[in-house]
């Protein structure tokens, strides 16, 4: 082989090589700020893993917000009408948290099963909903669960 072209295949070898380390440590310390999205019916089918960073979402069912006169603590249920999650929160909820409406909780999963939440965002008008929590919704309508309300 002409010691040009070796050089060469060196080179290349080499930056090729490089790229494959550097991607490779960059997914590694990215893979712990992933936050993946489960719906209520992944929650409480042992789906989503417990202690770790996750989003839920969906709709906040109807009569479940508690509110802790003591405290900023909030209880509330998620719900895609077909497997319900409770949520709890500490903090100001924004001003579109209301019952009936979307939403989108980040926190953790403890062993109880309980979602303990560390940001809750909500719909932002009447007609926009979350692409996950509708995708959700759909899901579980289109699973025959025939008590799913309609959206809107």
């Amino acid at each position: 082989m002409h010691p040009v072209r070796k050089q060469r295949l060196i080179v290349v070898l080499l930056i090729v090589a490089g790229s494959a380390i550097a991607v490779a440590l960059a997914a590694y310390a990215l893979r712990s700020n992933i936050n993946l999205f489960y719906p209520p019916s992944d929650i409480a089918a042992g789906k989503a893993p417990v202690g770790k960073n996750m989003r839920a979402g969906g709709m906040v069912l109807e009569g479940s917000v508690k509110r802790d006169p003591d405290s900023l603590r909030v209880d509330f249920i998620v719900t895609d009408y077909s497997a319900n999650v409770p949520v709890t929160y500490v903090g100001i909820l924004p001003d579109l948290f209301d019952e009936g409406q979307g939403v989108v909780a980040s926190g953790q999963l403890n062993e109880q099963g309980v979602f303990i939440a560390t940001e809750v965002l909500a719909k932002h008008d009447e007609n926009y909903m979350p692409p996950e929590v509708q995708s959700a919704l759909d899901a579980a309508q289109q699973n025959g669960d025939k008590a799913a309300a309609p959206l809107n």
